[in-house]
């Protein structure tokens, strides 16, 4: 059942138990317009990997246009709907498999996520898997008890579209998305071996399409180095606790947040305790404007005005501030980051080896 372009439902699992087998992880880049997703697909066409797309809430408002009203979530539903099917209609064209993802999820936003599924169940009603590969719940910030009483909820829900969840155990700190966790004690950045596996415990009897964002020290963004203490080896900690209370050799199937800036060393080790997935979006983000920036520098002279440049008074300037040259730029700064990131996860020429 492996294609090209979006897969869904137990293709995308294998592709996550793929990783997990081979001890390699699939990195997740945020979108924002056609241009990001492009330049993500282009990346992974270049690497014979596959991928994962991501849209978060404000992403999807912005794919849908700031000046539409918000109430209810309606321009970041609209948004992320639009921005699947986008993924949707050009991803075959670059020859890999592509999970289409929603991130974090915070309870606040839930009419975002109730709108997604919503869609979802339109989709599998007609072709008989749901338009997203998977949805992110994250409900960190509440209590435990209530945290994993939702998952299961929205899993139950999600299981009959095949559908795989992510959840977050733990606070992921920093800033993401207008979600401010930069003032979260530091106890909360680091999840228990208890912790995670109740997870595992509450989820498993539904449905084993299912992700852990287990908080290991993650922080949103980038930062000088040392102030971010990130301990990887406290994922061999909880694959050991859920391999002793399951009788299963690391049975967990784990997700990195807050990776940006990681040293390559510390996603190694993640990689290794059973990291499929790891978010990228700050280091990308940079990647896009640096293509901007550097074209701007390069080109300043013939960028000050629509006519005259260093060649002439007369010269028209249209071949340089043509929004389809500098974005193109940009993309091409977003691909090459897009390909180190999946050399840094082991992601590369994945498609060849029997994925």
């Amino acid at each position: 059942g492996m294609k090209a372009g979006v897969v869904t439902g137990d293709v995308a699992w294998a592709i996550l138990e793929f990783a997990k087998a081979k001890k390699f992880a699939i990195p997740a880049f945020n979108v924002t317009s056609s241009s990001t997703i492009v330049a993500v697909l282009e990346a992974a066409k270049k690497i014979n990997s596959p991928i994962m797309i991501q849209f978060s809430q404000g992403g999807a408002q912005f794919m849908a246009g700031k000046a539409l009203d918000n109430t209810g979530q309606a321009a970041a539903i609209l948004g992320s709907v639009a921005g699947a099917h986008f993924v949707r209609a050009i991803a075959p064209a670059y020859g890999v498999p592509v999970i289409l993802h929603s991130d974090h999820c915070a309870k606040k936003l839930l009419p975002w996520f109730d709108g997604m599924l919503e869609a979802d169940e339109a989709y599998f009603k007609e072709h008989g898997e749901p338009l997203f590969s998977s949805h992110m719940l994250d409900l960190s910030e509440e209590p435990d008890d209530e945290n994993i009483a939702m998952c299961k909820k929205y899993l139950e829900r999600m299981k009959v579209i095949n559908q795989i969840l992510e959840m977050e155990i733990g606070i992921t700190g920093g800033v993401e998305d207008g979600v401010d966790n930069s003032g979260v004690s530091k106890d909360k950045l680091y999840s228990t071996p208890e912790d995670v596996f109740q997870v595992h415990a509450a989820l498993s009897p539904i449905s084993e399409k299912f992700t852990i964002a287990a908080a290991f020290g993650n922080v949103h963004g980038v930062y000088k180095p040392g102030n971010v203490k990130l301990r990887p080896e406290l994922l061999v900690d909880y694959q050991k606790f859920a391999g002793e209370k399951t009788g299963e050799e690391s049975p967990l199937f784990l997700v990195f947040h807050g990776g940006s800036g990681s040293e390559l060393s510390e996603i190694e080790s993640a990689v290794d305790a059973g990291v499929v997935k790891m978010n990228v979006d700050t280091d990308t983000q940079w990647a896009y404007w640096e293509g901007v920036l550097k074209f701007y520098k390069a080109k300043e002279g013939y960028l000050q005005g629509q006519i005259g440049n260093p060649e002439g008074e007369d010269k028209p300037n249209k071949s340089y501030y043509d929004p389809r040259k500098w974005m193109r730029e940009a993309e091409g700064t977003m691909v090459a980051r897009v390909a180190d990131q999946c050399k840094m996860l082991r992601n590369i020429q994945q498609c060849a080896k029997n994925l």
